[in-house]
């Protein structure tokens, strides 16, 4: 019993340390103003991403999580299979956690955009395309150096 107390209290302070950061970094603010994106998410990321500069756009960063289909193909047909999870696994976690609390929410029905999409792919498929959007929004942000705009998600 006394172990477990101890990891609780190096649990709360390891989260005071991460909310400190948090409070400190502007990049780490930025990003947790994202939906579905909270402080192990926007911490994780902004210390693993290093430079969003040496990401050319948004699917590259997003592939370099493993977010984005696999391709194959011959013949000039190019078929798209699952996500290729080639990445950094705890980053692919949290972004598909966050995903998966999003597509849970309420706003499942107030954006049509997320609407749309659970009424013509599958639970899980959304979920991974959200989390896809998540992680292009993220690259996007840190590269431009500019806020999280609500309206041209709810436009996609």
């Amino acid at each position: 019993m006394r172990r477990i107390g101890q990891l609780q209290a190096d649990i709360v302070a390891i989260e005071r340390r991460l909310s400190q950061q948090l409070r400190q970094s502007s990049a780490c603010k930025a990003v947790a103003e994202i939906p579905g994106v909270g402080l192990m998410t926007a911490t994780a990321v902004v210390s693993s991403m290093g430079s969003p500069t040496a990401f050319k756009d948004g699917r590259e960063f997003a592939a370099w999580i493993g977010l984005v289909p696999r391709q194959t193909g011959t013949g000039g047909r190019v078929r798209q299979l699952g996500i290729s999870k080639r990445g950094d696994a705890y980053l692919r976690t949290l972004l598909m956690h966050g995903a998966r609390a999003i597509v849970r929410s309420d706003r499942a029905t107030t954006w049509p955009w997320l609407a749309a999409l659970l009424k013509r792919r599958p639970y899980s498929v959304a979920v991974a395309a959200v989390a896809n959007k998540i992680a292009r929004t993220i690259w996007a942000v840190l590269a431009r150096g500019q806020e999280w705009r609500a309206t041209s998600w709810q436009a996609a």
